[in-house]
């Protein structure tokens, strides 16, 4: 069962169409990626499924259901610009924005004392927020977030301005959401962060989705059948194949290192056989392209 669905998604503003019949399906307890480059219409969808906007045609669904106005309460949505009060305090602004999602002033004071106290934050919570460092008031607003533990959470950029330290602690964090039930959309530019947490990803170009699926069988279906392999054989000079193309050969530290290329109708197999043949083969590797890699040949085919 899919946590969210957009259906045929259109939404226009004066002469610029942002969302051009887009459809996403969102599985249940999955990290799901939405990708695309500035000005793609990413955030005029997360606006449409956060109630913050309408389209002019088609539909978004909640667990199987159209999403009605208090569905936004089972959601918690992370925004790009984020939005707390500079001058209020941190602990009081947590607490009031935790009663606006149906916290009790008790239950959230616990879960507030828990998350601050993991994030290292309990010292500063009768600071205002602008005495705060720029990567605090992210863990504050990330706290914010998750505090009323919805079932859905949207994430628009939540690494910026961090330190791979902290980034990586949003990281596990997020991973963890996912474990104890939760389904993440995710937003951002960061393709290596996608390889690390996503498993599934929906590419917007230009108001339309042009890729979709899982993250490890896109990165497959984009290969160009390119493998890296390694030799004791340092004498053997370099070879030509009936099956594959060497683009490159080097000799270094006892070792003959080469990338070859799988010709057009050439299995894996077929390819591993004949380079057992003529190598004495200490590895073989295909050489995958990164989601940074997949981003940019898509966006510009």
């Amino acid at each position: 069962m899919y946590a969210l669905e957009a259906e045929k998604l259109v939404k226009r503003y004066a002469n610029h169409l942002a969302l051009d019949e887009v459809d996403l399906n969102v599985p249940e307890q999955k990290i799901y990626g939405l990708l695309g480059p500035n000005g793609a219409g990413k955030t005029t969808l997360i606006r449409i499924i956060n109630q913050i906007t309408a389209p002019d045609s088609g539909q978004v669904r909640l667990n199987g259901r159209p999403m009605v106005p208090d569905d936004i309460q089972l959601i918690g949505y992370l925004p790009e610009e984020r939005g707390l009060y500079k001058k209020m305090k941190v602990g009081e602004q947590a607490l009031y924005l935790a009663r606006l999602k149906g916290l009790s002033k008790q239950d959230a004071a616990i879960r507030l004392k828990y998350w601050f106290d993991k994030f290292d934050i309990e010292s500063w919570k009768n600071k205002k927020l602008e005495e705060l460092s720029k990567g605090m008031q992210q863990k504050v607003q990330f706290i914010i977030t998750i505090l009323h533990e919805p079932k859905l959470l949207i994430f628009d950029e939540p690494f910026s301005g961090f330190d791979p330290v902290n980034a990586q602690l949003l990281k596990d964090e997020i991973l963890n959401l996912k474990e104890k039930g939760a389904t993440v959309l995710f937003s951002t530019h960061n393709m290596s962060s996608v390889e690390e947490i996503c498993d599934e990803i929906t590419l917007i170009n230009k108001s339309r989705v042009v890729l979709h699926g899982n993250v490890d069988e896109i990165r497959r279906r984009h290969s160009k059948g390119i493998y890296l392999i390694s030799s004791v054989n340092e004498e053997v000079a370099e070879k030509t194949g009936t099956v594959y193309d060497t683009l490159s050969c080097e000799k270094r530290s006892n070792r003959l290192y080469l990338t070859v290329q799988k010709k057009p109708g050439v299995d894996t197999g077929q390819l591993l056989k004949e380079l057992s043949s003529q190598y004495d083969l200490r590895s073989f590797e295909e050489q995958v392209p990164t989601m940074n890699d997949v981003f940019i040949q898509t966006v510009q085919q």
